[in-house]
């Protein structure tokens, strides 16, 4: 297999592959650091290669799942990896190990998955884009100025030039849908509780994140979830498990829905035209598939939200930075946090039990919205973001902002996000479009709480529809050279 075919398949492809044997998870692992070392300059979405397992794989050793044999990369935050490093995207992280397996990367390793490396996050996974102090800038594979999203920016870049067909992803305000929409790639969210932290991890974010991945196809995420789906003991949300392989979802007819769509960010800024028009051509498409499509938007007050969103976000971040330094016994500053997650670190430390709470309360305020709009629409379609991938370099923090200054600024493009981490709905950004410049648009649908069934039975439709797997960034892996056209 050359590297051209390599980069061209998704993850479910190569497991076949290897299953057939045609290829050898040790070849597969050799085109993986050989792709990074291709294209990763351009991109900076590689923290690390395992060296070891990149110039070689004990096939008896890997797991007997769907993926066997498959390459993947581990979002470096808290990627719950036993004996290898992991960073946060920060100085206060440099050369920190984790102890032992967490349950998702043993249901990881279950599916197959030979891990091979980390990807870059941006610090403490808290901005939408992914420039650090501690890594550089991770740009998007369609253009070395623009972002390639936070904060799996490094695992969206990843995917999307080629360097593995699935990377790890985690989601507390967007994380994984900003990335998958820069990027060009497919970003599912889950439900609150269908993914497990366990067992170190009780409650991230107040409930607001959760863990998946990003990749190229439908069919890879919705078999991904199948590996990693489920319960430890002692998590603290139940939910009813699906009522078959959610890899049978794809394909499957999904009838004639109720579909929502809105297209104006709920911020109140401007739309941008093209982004608009995406929405649009989506809802048509939608609309020819046999959908039921309305132009109708859930009620609810961005403002007192944000401000909801900036005391929970602050407290609990501030909690975990200060409770990891501990573990390390070290300080933290200015010297070793970047201005926001400094700012954050001191301004959490002042929230207090009643502020938190009025937050988490304003969240139910807002949760109970959505669900009488979803008694009404079975799916919501909006833009991923409200505008295109924007430039690199814009977002680094000036050294005396506040959290609710640095949640602002991203307000007039990721509105239509974190409502749905607050809500716990899954919600699947898709790369349907493309701009006129040759940026990706992606599309965002959303379901009800616990409902990913539907939400992969109309993706995969889409896909059919319009697919988008043939598209190759400029910057990828497959190409002759390795790199940029």
């Amino acid at each position: 297999m050359n590297l051209s075919e390599y980069a061209s398949c998704d993850g479910l492809a190569l497991a076949d592959l290897v299953r057939t044997r045609q290829v050898s998870a040790a070849e597969l692992a050799a085109l993986t650091a050989t792709a990074s070392e291709r294209v990763d300059a351009s991109i900076n979405a590689v923290v690390e290669i395992y060296e070891d397992r990149a110039s070689g794989v004990d096939e008896s050793t890997l797991g007997d799942g769907p993926f066997r044999g498959v390459p993947i990369l581990f979002k470096d935050l808290y990627h719950g990896e036993g004996g290898r490093r992991c960073e946060n995207g920060s100085r206060l992280s440099a050369g920190w190990t984790v102890d032992a397996d967490s349950r998702a990367v043993t249901a990881i390793k279950a599916a197959g998955f030979v891990p091979l490396g980390r990807t870059t996050t941006s610090e403490w996974g808290i901005m939408g884009t992914t420039e650090t102090a501690q890594c550089g800038p991770t740009s998007t594979p369609w253009s070395d100025s623009h972002i390639a999203g936070g904060s799996s920016g490094g695992a969206g870049a990843a995917v999307a030039a080629g360097i593995v067909p699935i990377a790890t992803a985690s989601d507390g305000g967007g994380s994984i849908r900003i990335p998958a929409s820069c990027c060009g790639v497919v970003g599912l969210k889950p439900s609150r509780g269908r993914v497990s932290f366990g067992p170190e991890t009780f409650d991230p974010l107040s409930g607001y994140a959760v863990k998946l991945a990003v990749s190229r196809t439908v069919r890879d995420t919705a078999a991904y979830l199948d590996a990693v789906a489920g319960a430890a003991a002692g998590d603290p949300y139940a939910i009813a498990g699906p009522a078959r392989p959610y890899l049978e979802e794809v394909g499957a007819d999904p009838g004639r829905l109720r579909i929502g769509f809105w297209s104006s960010p709920w911020s109140g800024a401007d739309p941008l035209a093209e982004v608009v028009a995406a929405t649009s051509a989506t809802a048509a498409l939608l609309e020819s598939l046999g959908h039921h499509v309305v132009e109708d938007r859930p009620a609810f007050d961005w403002e007192p939200f944000l401000d909801a969103m900036t005391a929970m976000w602050s407290a609990n971040t501030s909690s975990g930075i200060d409770a990891f330094a501990t573990l390390v016994d070290r300080v933290p500053g200015p010297d070793n946090l970047e201005p926001a997650s400094f700012a954050m670190l001191e301004y959490g430390r002042t929230v207090t039990a009643h502020e938190l709470l009025d937050a988490l309360a304003y969240g139910n305020v807002v949760a109970r919205r959505f669900a009488a709009y979803f008694a009404r629409f079975d799916l919501l379609l909006t833009p991923t973001l409200g505008h295109l991938p924007e430039p690199l370099g814009i977002y680094p923090a000036k050294t005396d902002i506040t959290p609710r200054e640095a949640f602002d600024m991203w307000a007039h493009n990721e509105s239509f996000l974190p409502a749905f981490n607050c809500t716990g709905q899954p919600a699947i950004s898709l790369p349907l479009h493309q701009s006129s410049g040759g940026l990706p648009i992606g599309m965002q649908l959303v379901a009800r709480q616990g409902d990913e069934a539907t939400l992969i039975r109309v993706a995969a439709q889409l896909e059919e529809a319009s697919p988008w797997i043939d598209r190759m960034p400029p910057v990828h892996a497959g190409r002759s050279e390795g790199g940029r056209r």
